[in-house]
């Protein structure tokens, strides 16, 4: 190195001086010299130390950035395969529940169809029972109105069960009736009924 090459020449220089007996100015050069390459030294020692400790703290952030690093990218693919496992959970529950809410969704488009088929057979014999009845009910009503013309008997329809009641209007007085079907035969009511019937016309 150049500094101590150069402490070595002034070392030499003032051996020679002392050993020489030459002048005070000289020593006092070379003295002055020597201090110089010192101090240049030390500040360069300085320098270098300073240097070498940023070299040390850089080389220590490099090494603590490193391991962060690893450290994110271990915590990373931790994460990720925790999420690859959760997203394969919720890919199966998910399956499951659409397995789930389509077999009663089936059965129950199933049933809804067979609902709209009774629904319109329903219709269909509303319809006929409908048609049949504008026919039944006023020849029913026509010939119950017969009956009450030709008998002359006004029935008592809320009379208890097993009682025929009611009132004959005769040619010139009403008459009440008041029979029990469970004491007398179907033959007597019959006859009964029929006799109370004006023959002449």
């Amino acid at each position: 190195m150049a500094a101590f090459r150069d402490m070595e020449e002034v070392s030499q220089g003032l051996l020679s001086l002392l050993g020489a007996n030459r002048a005070e100015a000289q020593q006092r050069r070379l003295l002055g010299r020597h201090e110089q390459m010192v101090e240049r030294l030390l500040e360069t020692q300085d320098g270098a130390e300073k240097w070498l400790r940023e070299i040390l703290t850089a080389e220590k952030e490099v090494a603590q950035n490193l391991l962060d690093a690893k450290e994110q990218a271990h915590q990373g693919g931790v994460e990720l395969r925790q999420l690859e496992a959760e997203l394969q959970r919720a890919s199966e529950e998910d399956a499951r529940l659409k397995a789930s809410l389509l077999y009663p969704f089936l059965h129950l488009t199933r049933e809804l169809k067979e609902l709209k088929e009774i629904e319109a057979d329903l219709e269909r014999q509303e319809k006929e029972v409908d048609e049949d009845t504008t026919v039944t009910i006023p020849s029913a009503v026509y010939v119950a109105q017969l009956y009450r013309r030709i008998s002359k008997i006004e029935w008592d329809y809320e009379c208890e069960p097993g009682m025929i009641k009611g009132i004959h209007h005769g040619p010139s007085v009403a008459q009440p009736i008041h029979l029990d079907s469970t004491q007398l035969s179907k033959k007597f009511i019959s006859d009964y009924l029929w006799n109370l019937v004006d023959t002449e016309w």
